[in-house]
């Protein structure tokens, strides 16, 4: 695929995708995926910077930005169909760094085990947890009122299916994508706190109880701390989003 954004079909859907940069010999082509919510264009900083030195992809999943709506709830293996027909146009036989950011990043850690053919390589910056429908349950009681008790509402419905993707959001064991480089980044600076402050804390413990989870996913992960960023690492400080990427490429480069 040349470089631009351009609409592609997969499987009968439009999928807008953008691509810039050159592959060097030898290097894998970086797919980003942004959280729920946001299109590819909220990455468009990521992708510039990345692109001096790199291949770089990102896209609008189904129900997002400028592709098309779902037809109806999705699964996470709905989600993966689309990755893998984005992977497939536009690394072709090439290796894939997934660079994912909450939503994005659970989905890119869920696909990597089954997929280990394509992805060599995974950053999750602030991914959703593998545990996010019980942590939201334990986290904030049923019996919270106000504002705590809205939160908790809306993220379950959210988790239900209520949300751009119409995807529904489980909790699943991590699996193992093998030995690939893997750098898990969580936030520092603790917002949800400010949030709820009555149930601020716990839900802080379990986000970084969440993040530790993912580090199974690879027996070469690791887990560090964007210490001056909020839930949006690659906005707050890109370059410990850039530096974490341009690391795990360099490992699959090797």
């Amino acid at each position: 695929m040349p470089s631009g954004t351009e609409k592609i079909k997969i499987d009968g859907r439009s999928v807008n995708v953008s691509c810039s940069g050159s592959a060097a010999k030898g290097k894998p082509v970086i797919v980003l995926l942004a959280g729920l919510g946001d299109g590819l264009e909220k990455m468009a900083g990521l992708q510039k910077t990345l692109s001096e030195n790199n291949r770089v992809c990102s896209y609008d999943r189904l129900g997002e930005g400028a592709s098309d709506q779902p037809d109806g709830p999705q699964t996470f293996a709905d989600t993966g169909k689309i990755l893998t027909g984005v992977i497939d146009r536009v690394a072709g036989h090439r290796p894939v760094v997934l660079a994912a950011h909450s939503l994005g990043g659970m989905i890119a850690a869920r696909y990597a085990p089954a997929h280990r053919d394509k992805v060599k390589g995974l950053v999750l910056m602030d991914a959703t947890s593998p545990t996010s429908v019980a942590d939201i349950s334990s986290g904030i009681p049923e019996s919270a009122t106000g504002t705590a008790a809205q939160l908790r509402a809306q993220t379950l419905a959210v988790d239900k299916g209520q949300n751009p993707e119409k995807l529904v959001i489980t909790d699943g064991k991590v699996r193992s994508a093998g030995n690939i480089p893997v750098e898990v980044i969580k936030h520092g600076k603790q917002y949800l706190a400010a949030a709820v402050p009555e149930y601020g804390q716990r839900l802080e413990q379990l986000w970084t109880a969440g993040e530790r989870k993912w580090l199974a996913v690879s027996r070469r992960s690791r887990l560090s701390t964007a210490a001056q960023s909020e839930h949006y690492i690659y906005v707050d400080q890109p370059d410990v989003a850039v530096h974490a990427i341009q690391r795990v490429v360099s490992q699959v480069a090797r």
